[in-house]
């Protein structure tokens, strides 16, 4: 599929890749997942894996392809630290709100303390008190999907 589901008519650029029709630095390829350097990385070596099958977002990530796509991931994390030297990385995968490509991919970024990236996650705040947050938390549970 080359467009994606949510209606725009953009051609999708990591399709392109999976397809051979764009170039990219491929560090690895599988039947279900392909991983590729970032072409505007925050650190050299900073990599994403895409699957291969046209999947907008995380949670419609298909469970038979789970499996490949977590042991890519950790098979990566390894692979980017040794090669750059880094003490650890970064792991985010965005899901529709800041997900500038439409097609689920994760960042695998090679991280050093005092790199200077600097990770906003605000505003934060606290739960009012201990009530609020056990009513919270049964929301969440409540709206948790039957176990596929």
């Amino acid at each position: 599929m080359d467009y994606t589901p949510r209606g725009t008519d953009r051609p999708c650029v990591f399709c392109a890749i999976v397809a051979g029709r764009s170039p990219a630095h491929v560090v690895l390829r599988t039947e279900g997942v392909i991983a590729f350097l970032d072409t505007h990385p925050l650190f050299p070596g900073h990599v994403l894996l895409v699957p291969t099958l046209h999947v907008q977002t995380h949670d419609d990530l298909p469970l038979a392809l789970a499996e490949e796509w977590l042991r890519s991931s950790q098979r990566l994390q390894r692979a980017v630290e040794a090669a750059t030297g880094s003490e650890g990385a970064l792991l985010i995968v965005n899901n529709v709100v800041s997900q500038s490509v439409p097609h689920v991919h994760q960042h695998v970024i090679p991280r050093t303390r005092g790199d200077g990236l600097r990770l906003w996650l605000g505003p934060r705040g606290r739960y009012r008190d201990d009530a609020e947050a056990a009513e919270v938390a049964a929301r969440v549970r409540a709206a948790l999907p039957a176990d596929a």
